[in-house]
């Protein structure tokens, strides 16, 4: 059975305009129900992360701050999205979400997050709609408690995971592989394992071309237990802040390319949805729906 992290605490309000669409978290899972994909058994709700396995990746100033509601203006600028109590308790469902992902991946090939994939977070401050780093968090407990050895990071969303590549740059354990837009968000990149930098206008058949022939040779070489990946839908051509050029079946041959990977090399793969921005939310939801019906049509 496809386990599938959702919660109400996920929704969240934003004021009118704010160009972040909230409302995706809700949708979701309601399309995904309506149309028989998934039933209610396939979801779970997680729990709160625990403040000591938040503090293996975030500084306990940030967290603090965080805790506390002491974030400056220009702090809470650079995350954008209105600080509150309730937005931080969301971030730690959505990471614990991630976490119980992986967990479950392990046992039964693939597990998805209807949220998360909050890779601009930093150890110390969070930026680009990202307070925690629910992948970096999920990868520090796992490699803690030794459920793992290796991990490889596959971040298809259309801006880079600049914190993700901070936050382990010095970690071997964890290999981190970013394909974004090269001119997109951030314009200050930090160095991932391998990054790709796509042209603006890039469309399905080069990026796909791309695509392939990186990921086998990452996991030859990466040789990893567990696969993170961040299926960004806002690399579609009708996405307002990503600039690329991908048909919804690009994106759907994309998701369909890095589970049939992690199949064909035993490698199970916790999914995040990150980020999608199409002036249509049908577009959004359409795209983001189509990653969970390829994992249950490939893996159940």
């Amino acid at each position: 059975m496809l386990h599938v992290a959702w919660s109400p605490i996920y929704r969240y309000s934003l004021p009118e305009g704010h160009r972040f669409p909230m409302s995706k978290y809700e949708l979701l899972p309601e399309q995904l129900l309506y149309e028989g994909t998934l039933r209610e058994e396939n979801f779970f709700q997680p729990e709160a992360m625990p403040v000591d396995q938040i503090l293996l990746t975030h500084t306990p100033e940030y967290w603090q701050k965080l805790r506390d509601q002491q974030l400056t203006t220009k702090e809470i600028r650079k995350i954008g999205f209105p600080m509150t109590p309730e937005l931080v308790t969301r971030g730690r469902h959505i990471a614990m979400g991630t976490l119980t992902c992986a967990r479950l991946a392990m046992r039964h090939g693939v597990a998805m997050n209807t949220a998360g994939g909050t890779h601009h977070a930093f150890a110390d401050h969070g930026e680009g709609f990202c307070v925690f780093n629910d992948f970096a968090l999920a990868a520090n407990v796992l490699l803690r408690e030794n459920e793992v050895r290796q991990i490889l990071v596959i971040d298809l969303d259309v801006h880079q995971g600049n914190g993700t590549a901070r936050i382990f740059s010095n970690d071997p354990r964890v290999f981190t592989f970013s394909m974004h837009g090269e001119r997109n968000y951030p314009v200050r990149k930090e160095s991932s394992d391998l990054d790709v930098g796509l042209p603006d206008g890039i469309t399905d058949k080069p990026y796909l071309a791309l695509l392939e022939d990186h990921l086998q040779r990452l996991m030859d070489r990466v040789q990893p237990d567990l696969v993170f990946y961040l299926a960004g839908v806002d690399v579609l051509a009708t996405d307002k802040l990503g600039r690329l050029g991908l048909t919804r079946e690009g994106c759907r041959m994309r998701d369909r390319m890095v589970f049939s990977i992690c199949q064909k090399n035993q490698v199970p793969v916790a999914v995040s949805m990150g980020g999608g921005y199409s002036e249509r939310l049908a577009d959004i939801i359409e795209a983001h729906a189509n990653t969970f019906r390829l994992a249950q049509e490939l893996y159940f």
